[in-house]
């Protein structure tokens, strides 16, 4: 029966195509295709037609096509009896998917290697995503990657493409400029980047990649590393640019608290002679920062040895004469200035003009004429009240 069954022409179909498959071989009738066959295409297939070792028709359109072999029924087979009824008229049928294969995943085998352009130091980077193909030319394709293969996978072409991108994703990384810090945000222009420099090398395959793109992206652990010591860093400018703006006080307490952990650490490890001369050290500053923070502001910090010192007008505390503001309430520092004697605003004592209005701080006594120097409230002279 089975030699009778191979006499017969074939309807030849590829029926519920694996979607794992690329491209599959009709294995009917042990090559010996018989004359005036039936060959039918479903739509989104093609097939090619291999007779005696040579590409005889490529049909890459829907519809039913007839075969033609020098294989005749039963005539053939009967008539190569010296070949041991085997005919030398090989033939077989490749149908191939030419469909667009969409959201093929893709993800870097090893870290990209390359140097990072801002801080540069190392960066290992893992990247990963998705991207689209679709076979543009069976004959080249067939030709380039199948041979005399059954099957072909679609995760063969898979890891034909993230092989080629290798190479220049870690070009595009290091000439694009970006930092390991706006990788991220700048994944499209990365994605479109490397397409346009990737894709023109499928074409001359067979087959056509599109809409690549980078989904994620993430580092390896020394370079996750490097990254965390870099924020740290950040964070301490951060704050030591926020702290110049507190006042003397506020640093005194900073100051402080951090000899206070530096002895707890060390504490922590009394038989360290690393921490011992750390806490040595903290323990004498910390007697130092006490005197000088009196019970966190119960008293008020010591002046420099010699340092001219004033008392605020407003709540009497000691503070520096050259002073802008009270340490204590905060208000402006108003010793050595007297009010301009025409619009009330405190200016520099011996000041002979006023910075605000402009004008003159000497005036007369309105009784005896007398020249009066600015701030006075009597007449040196006659003794009128001036003010």
């Amino acid at each position: 029966m089975g030699f009778f069954a191979n006499q017969m022409r074939s309807v030849i179909e590829w029926k519920d195509a694996d979607p794992d498959l690329l491209i599959w071989r009709w294995n009917g009738t042990n090559d010996e295709l018989k004359n005036a066959s039936k060959l039918i295409i479903n739509p989104g297939q093609a097939a090619i037609f291999v007779y005696e070792g040579q590409i005889k028709a490529i049909h890459d359109y829907p519809g039913m096509f007839e075969l033609r072999t020098a294989n005749l029924p039963f005539w053939t087979t009967i008539s190569k009896i010296m070949q041991g009824f085997t005919s030398e008229h090989k033939a077989n049928v490749y149908f191939i998917r030419i469909t667009t294969f969409l959201n093929q995943k893709w993800g870097t085998k090893a870290p990209v290697k390359y140097t990072d352009p801002v801080y540069k130091f190392p960066v290992g980077l893992r990247a990963f995503g998705n991207f689209s193909f679709n076979i543009t030319d069976p004959r080249k394709f067939f030709t380039e990657f199948v041979s005399n293969a059954e099957v072909y996978p679609i995760s063969a072409i898979k890891n034909v493409i993230v092989d080629r991108i290798m190479q220049p994703l870690t070009n595009v990384l290091a000439q694009s400029g970006f930092s390991y810090a706006e990788v991220d945000s700048k994944r499209m222009d990365l994605s479109k980047q490397l397409s346009e420099l990737v894709a023109p090398e499928f074409l001359p395959l067979g087959f056509e990649m599109s809409d690549f793109r980078i989904e994620n992206t993430d580092f390896d652990e020394k370079t996750q590393e490097r990254i965390d010591k870099i924020s740290d860093k950040m964070a301490d400018a951060h704050a030591i640019n926020a702290m110049g703006n507190i006042n003397n006080q506020g640093l005194n307490a900073y100051s402080t608290i951090e000899r206070l952990n530096a002895m707890n650490t060390a504490a922590a490890n009394p038989n360290g002679m690393a921490g011992m001369g750390v806490g040595m050290g903290a323990g004498m500053g910390l007697g130092a920062g006490m005197g000088m923070m009196g019970g966190f502001g119960a008293q008020q910090p010591q002046q420099a040895a010699g340092a001219p010192t004033t008392s605020c007008a407003s709540c009497g505390a000691s503070m520096a004469q050259n002073a802008r503001f009270c340490p204590e309430c905060g208000k402006p520092n108003t010793a050595g200035q007297v009010p301009c004697v025409h619009c009330g605003a405190q200016i520099k004592q011996g000041a002979k003009f006023c910075p605000e209005c402009g004008k003159p701080q000497s005036a007369n006594c309105p009784k005896c004429n007398a020249a009066i120097p600015g701030g006075v409230k009597f007449c040196p002279e006659c003794g009128e009240k001036t003010q």
